[in-house]
């Protein structure tokens, strides 16, 4: 790649679209994962009950079984995808707004209701961003694309994760959630300033062919059992950290840690880590290749899990917090960039709303159904043991990496 080409891949329009769009497609899900808790926490709610606060998750799970209408049928607005954007992106600023007027202590199924409301919505809008981000950038960009998308994806946790929790010491949880829900206009006003990817798109012409076809693609080029074997390793890979992370910030406050504490210290070096670790995971790729970044990076997310038991025992320390939270994000950022990567490989182009949306779909399963139980786990065996057990669960993922990636450079191409 020459200097100007370099440049002209770096500094385009279309990255900023994916900036942008990136940062609207996170928003809502570290309102529910980093937000939603703690103010569940702070209101009295258990553990246990949080936990299973979880399972409202299931649309970042399920969203394949949709995903085929998506790209079968177009809204009277705007285009097929953005009209499909605009219509998510409103509906998630009206119900994360919404959230925080409701009493989670005298109507928690009210709270179930909007949570699960984002959880759709948000998961909707990732089907659409998703299709729209392959549509938009050319093959040369992908990479670069992708990375951008996760690092945008990432920074906009410093708004429910940080900005959110240093208000919530000074104002009402009800103007806390408003001004959150107010930051998807970032993604409103991007999608109103943008025009389609692909102005005539060639739509599956019926709503079996939308299903169908995806799937059978997926399995008739590798065969039955290896794509078994590379579903399974997407839903184990990160199981170990998103179970680690999953009550993060309820954990940090048993340990003592003020709110302020936490959206000063713990999110920002979260946050900032997990951002560092993905762009020299995507750099370092270039040298090393998707198999072998997936077990360095696979190695460095496993023993970074362990500070969380240092953390348990020495107590609320600000330093081991920072050192510790900036640790295992690293290890989260360099993994995802290559398990990213992993996906977007394993993807054809020509179905790619469908089979992105069940791929994701695939890798938040531990976090949704892991979350969902690690309340009843650390009320059972307390928190450094829950650690250890974190640690244990990262090993299965890395094991399919013999069937899946292969060290061997000349495999390199296996998951195709």
């Amino acid at each position: 790649m020459t200097s100007s080409t370099f440049r002209e891949a770096i500094l385009n329009r279309r990255m900023l679209i994916c900036i942008f769009l990136g940062f609207s497609s996170g928003l809502p899900l570290f309102v529910l994962v980093q937000l939603v808790p703690a103010w569940l926490r702070t209101e009295g709610i258990s553990l246990a009950a949080i936990g299973f606060f979880a399972l409202i998750q299931f649309p970042f799970n399920w969203k394949f079984f949709w995903a085929p209408l998506l790209d079968r049928y177009s809204l009277p607005f705007l285009g097929r995808r953005r009209g499909w954007m605009l219509l998510t992106q409103l509906s998630l600023l009206v119900s994360i707004a919404a959230t925080g007027w409701v009493n989670p202590a005298f109507s928690i199924w009210t709270v179930v209701y909007l949570t699960f409301a984002v959880a759709f919505f948000s998961a909707t809008q990732d089907i659409v961003i998703d299709a729209y981000r392959r549509e938009l950038l050319p093959d040369i960009e992908l990479g670069l694309g992708n990375t951008i998308h996760v690092q945008a994806y990432r920074l906009s946790g410093f708004i429910p994760g940080s900005l959110a929790l240093i208000l919530a010491d000074h104002m009402p949880w009800s103007s806390v959630f408003m001004i959150t829900a107010a930051f998807m206009l970032v993604g409103i006003v991007m999608t109103l300033c943008i025009s389609e990817a692909i102005n005539d798109p060639q739509k599956p012409q019926s709503l079996r062919e939308a299903v169908v076809l995806p799937f059978k693609d997926f399995f008739h080029h590798r065969g039955v059992s290896a794509g078994l074997y590379i579903l399974a390793f997407m839903v184990l890979y990160k199981l170990g950290d998103n179970m680690a992370t999953a009550l993060s910030t309820p954990f940090y406050i048993d340990l003592g840690f003020s709110l302020t504490q936490i959206g000063s210290i713990a999110k920002v070096a979260g946050a900032v880590a997990a951002v560092v670790g993905g762009v020299v995971g995507g750099l370092a790729m270039i040298k090393l290749g998707i198999n072998r970044s997936l077990w360095l990076f696979g190695v460095v997310q496993v023993v970074t899990i362990l500070g969380f038991i240092w953390l348990s025992q020495a107590g609320a320390n600000p330093w081991v917090l920072g050192v510790v939270v900036a640790l295992e994000y690293l290890g989260v950022g360099l993994g995802t960039a290559a398990f990213v990567a992993f996906i977007a490989r394993t993807t054809n182009p020509v179905f790619a709303a469908t089979q992105f949306a069940l791929f994701t779909a695939l890798a938040a399963v531990p976090r949704t159904f892991a979350s969902a139980v690690t309340g009843v786990i650390v009320e059972s065996v307390g928190w450094t043991q829950f650690f250890v057990l974190c640690t244990l669960l990262a090993i299965p993922g890395m094991l399919l990496l013999f069937k899946v990636a292969p060290w061997s450079a000349s495999t390199e191409n296996t998951a195709d």
